[in-house]
């Protein structure tokens, strides 16, 4: 049997994975002293709304060691192949700790990708390992589609607010402070091209022309229409419905809006709108 399994970091619901039977690794995460695992303690939305009034800024960490032993070891038991798909290397020490505990659990039947994507790109990787297995693919062959995949795999993301990658030290006071004063939405690119890293490319006045920069780079790159388009938000769905209606509008189809959760979300904040697709 080949078990696909994925972390948090790919936004699906409970109820989806258990659908798909695809194993479940969640991150945590903390405000102060308090310590949820995503999705289980804590829902994207309850998340949110902790987000808006805690006085600490949340902290997200990768799954325990103690997880994959149990998901390796259990494989090894019965023979089975595993494909762990997590988010991208350069977005967090997963896909390391993952390689790790592959080595010590000394089992050639573990597959580990390094996805160079997240949350709706992350999403589509995970959908497609689901329809090879369910095709009769060994892990082998998967992991080796999957790698091919994911150089055509691409997340465009329009921030409402500078104020969370601010508050993680990820960018300069002085940059945050001039973004507010100058309404400013910037664009967050991650892909194949980006080595999975969060690069930002663009940067635009006013939700509007964010918007029609991120359709026009859909329309350049030419989605694959073999492969769903979704369109992703973090909290609230009002960004997310407009870009939803500029992409229509220029002839896409959009297969499903999809919430983003605490691993992702903590670092564009809320109101956040995204696109994530597979290029031909």
């Amino acid at each position: 049997m080949v078990i696909i399994a994925t972390d948090s970091a790919a936004d699906f619901e409970m109820e989806e994975l258990e659908k798909m039977d695809v194993a479940y690794l969640p991150m945590s995460v903390s405000f102060g002293e308090d310590h949820y695992l995503e999705n289980i303690s804590i829902t994207k939305n309850e998340f949110f709304e902790r987000l808006f009034v805690d006085e600490n800024f949340p902290k997200t960490s990768q799954p325990s060691p103690a997880d994959f032993e149990k998901l390796f070891s259990e494989a090894k038991k019965n023979g089975d192949e595993v494909v762990y798909i997590p988010l991208s290397l350069n977005l967090s020490g997963d896909y390391q700790t993952a390689m790790s505990m592959k080595e010590m659990t000394d089992y050639d039947g573990i597959y580990v990708l390094d996805s160079r994507t997240c949350t709706g790109g992350q999403r589509l990787l995970v959908e497609k390992a689901v329809k090879l297995r369910d095709e009769g693919k060994t892990g082998k062959e998967i992991f080796d589609f999957m790698n091919e995949l994911k150089t055509r795999t691409e997340i465009y993301t329009v921030m409402d607010t500078l104020e969370y990658l601010y508050k993680n030290g990820r960018i300069a006071n002085t940059a945050y402070y001039i973004a507010q004063l100058g309404h400013i939405k910037p664009i967050m690119h991650a892909g194949y091209s980006t080595e999975g890293k969060a690069d930002i490319p663009s940067k635009h006045i006013g939700m509007n022309k964010a918007i029609k920069y991120i359709v026009e780079r859909v329309q350049e790159e030419n989605p694959d229409p073999d492969y769903p388009f979704y369109v992703m938000y973090t909290y609230d769905t009002t960004n997310a419905k407009k870009l939803q209606e500029k992409l229509e509008e220029a002839g896409f189809h959009v297969d499903g809006i999809i919430p983003v959760g605490a691993t992702v979300g903590a670092h564009i904040g809320p109101n956040a709108c995204a696109v994530a697709y597979i290029k031909k």
